[in-house]
């Protein structure tokens, strides 16, 4: 499906910024869009969030079922 890898997209997306705000102290996302209490931020990081809860259900979908779909 589509949204499943747009949500798994945002969230490595999340991923990465949470490594270079771990590795470098550096948040990418509050960099590009104007610091981490700007809207777009904000939308951005409400976006990355939804989409790791949406990969949580990626683990408990059946195998088989998906790859026929695809």
């Amino acid at each position: 499906m589509i949204i499943d890898k747009i949500a798994l997209i945002l969230a490595i997306v999340g991923g990465l910024n949470w490594g270079s705000i771990g590795i470098f102290g550096f948040d990418l996302v509050a960099f590009a869009f104007g610091g981490s209490d700007s809207a777009i931020s904000r939308v951005v990081y409400t976006l990355v969030g939804l989409a790791a809860v949406w990969c949580i259900s990626l683990l408990f979908r059946d195998r088989d079922t998906a790859d026929e779909k695809a």
